[in-house]
């Protein structure tokens, strides 16, 4: 099979410029604001580090607005990430995990509080709409279940230098909680620098 790579995922919005205010104030990167004929509009926008993008606008879909659930943003400490939604004023809930310790059940249904207790990869939530009710989830992912192809570049030197750095970083911590040097440390810094990826901050 030939790749194919999520590139967009399109939200029906009511008030075009009112999604806009609020995904611009999440910090997410504005691509293209295009205007055509007989009122059509389309807006891309992208959240940080990620490779996807939104649309939304005017003629863009038939769906309702409100109507895109369970939209998933990957991030690697979820209690810092909601802690700075919530501080740009968006209404985001608690952290949570599910009952059942897999996925999270639909709505809020059976949501426990609090991260999950042994902070698995993929365990850990917390979610907020839009202002049309369109539904998304943050879920923490800090190692990725083996098999997953993950496809990194940088674009200059100066980003991967950028990169290592970060790398380097983190594993003096890393040696820290060893109590001892990593003598494995290209291993680790590879997987770091894939899981991180060139945009990470």
């Amino acid at each position: 099979m030939t790749d194919m790579k999520l590139e967009i995922a399109v939200l029906p919005v009511s008030d075009v410029d009112r999604a806009k205010r609020f995904y611009l104030a999440l910090g997410w990167r504005e691509d293209a604001d295009f205007a055509g004929d007989g009122g059509f509009r389309v807006i891309q926008l992208t959240p940080p580090g990620s490779p996807a993008s939104v649309i939304f606008g005017s003629g863009v879909t038939d769906a309702a607005p409100g109507s895109a659930q369970g939209l998933h943003l990957v991030v690697t400490d979820i209690e810092t990430t909601r802690a700075e939604i919530a501080a740009r004023g968006v209404g985001i809930s608690e952290v949570f995990h599910d009952a059942g310790g897999v996925f999270h059940h639909a709505g809020t249904d059976a949501r426990v509080d609090g991260p999950d207790p042994d902070r698995h990869s993929y365990a850990s939530f917390a979610s907020f709409s839009d202002p049309d009710g369109n539904g998304w989830v943050l879920q923490e992912i800090t190692t990725r279940l083996p098999g997953r192809v993950t496809d990194v570049r940088y674009s200059s030197a100066a980003e991967l230098a950028d990169a290592l750095r970060r790398a380097a970083s983190a594993h003096g911590e890393h040696e820290k909680e060893l109590g001892h040097e990593d003598a494995d440390w290209p291993s680790w810094y590879a997987e770091y620098m894939v899981q991180h990826g060139p945009s990470a901050g």
